[in-house]
């Protein structure tokens, strides 16, 4: 058995060795020569998992060491009866604390208070469900549209009308697929208030990147159309900008990481299903106050610095989240 392995996939290094031939290589160089004659693949978003990469290949199982999988073209892989999985809510703590991030820097520039704000979370999946908790126990009044939960749990949803409408704050948290493309577009934009601020940590293509920028409205952006190839008029006009990494917590990664490992042990029944990487601490969930997190998270995360480091060198974008310095999940 052979299989192909993004190499930037952290703590996997030696791990499956025992049981199959592995080889590494960078996410954007897995190409159809590298896996003709592979049978699985553990890859990244930077892996587009098409028919031009699997035609004629030996591959019947692709994992991705990621939360969104549309970067693989599940349809050819049904076709051709290979087994597709994620890491669904491996990073949902570390997104959250980014998103914490963002808010803190919002609400402390405005001068304001989380009680002044009505947040709307578009997407209540793993990490729109812990942003929407948190907010709730922070002070603002947070309004959660998810049309799919809507339409099978009825329950307190909203349209997204509702949140174009009444939203102070918009933080996107939904896959990218037909549905979800450009949800923020010109259109919806003229349907928000005046002064609503966009928050996107999902996926690029979610948001129409150039509309939000010529709307005016601020906006905090960890995704992007295009990415790595950032618009530079829309990156430096992003009140705050981070290249991808989000959910770029050590928990997060070696979530990531057992949770492919796991699907790829199940499936080739092998002995691996229990593994987790012996030198990370598994996070430790809990309640924090507003006042608490705007004073410490800078400590865990200097969003600012961040975003500073990448309006200067937005050529190394992809450097920067090959290389980032994963950070430790605190609450």
């Amino acid at each position: 058995m052979k299989v192909a392995i993004d190499k930037d996939i952290p703590f996997i290094g030696g791990v499956l060795e025992p049981f199959a031939e592995v080889i590494y290589y960078s996410g954007k160089d897995i190409d159809s020569k590298v896996v003709k004659d592979c049978d699985a693949l553990i890859v990244r978003t930077r892996t587009r998992c098409c028919g031009e990469l699997l035609e004629g290949s030996n591959v019947k199982f692709i994992a991705t060491a990621t939360i969104g999988r549309d970067h693989i073209d599940e349809r050819y892989c049904r076709e051709h009866d290979i087994a597709v999985h994620s890491a669904p809510g491996c990073n949902a703590r570390g997104v959250l604390q980014w998103v914490a991030a963002a808010l803190r820097h919002v609400v402390t520039s405005d001068n304001l208070s989380p009680e002044d704000y009505t947040l709307g979370v578009v997407g209540v999946g793993n990490v729109g469900s812990l942003v929407a908790t948190y907010a709730r126990a922070w002070g603002f009044r947070v309004l959660e549209c998810d049309p799919p939960r809507m339409e099978h749990e009825g329950g307190a949803f909203v349209p997204m009308e509702s949140i174009l409408a009444d939203a102070d704050i918009i933080t996107l948290h939904t896959p990218l697929d037909d549905t979800t493309r450009h949800l923020i577009d010109a259109e919806a934009i003229a349907r928000m208030k005046p002064n609503a601020t966009i928050i996107n940590a999902s996926r690029g293509g979610v948001a129409n990147n150039r509309a939000v920028m010529q709307s005016g409205h601020r906006y905090v952006f960890d995704v992007w159309e295009g990415e790595p190839n950032l618009d530079s008029e829309v990156l430096q006009k992003a009140c705050l900008a981070t290249p991808h990494i989000a959910g770029y917590s050590l928990q997060g990664k070696a979530n990531a990481t057992a949770m492919v490992v796991r699907a790829f042990a199940e499936h080739f029944n092998i002995s691996l299903t229990d593994w987790y990487p012996q030198e990370v601490a598994r996070s430790t969930p809990r309640a924090i106050g507003w006042n608490e997190m705007v004073s410490s998270i800078d400590t865990y995360f200097d969003i600012v610095g961040q975003s500073r480091r990448l309006k200067c060198h937005m050529e190394e974008f992809e450097a920067m989240r090959n290389g980032y310095n994963y950070r430790e999940e605190y609450f």
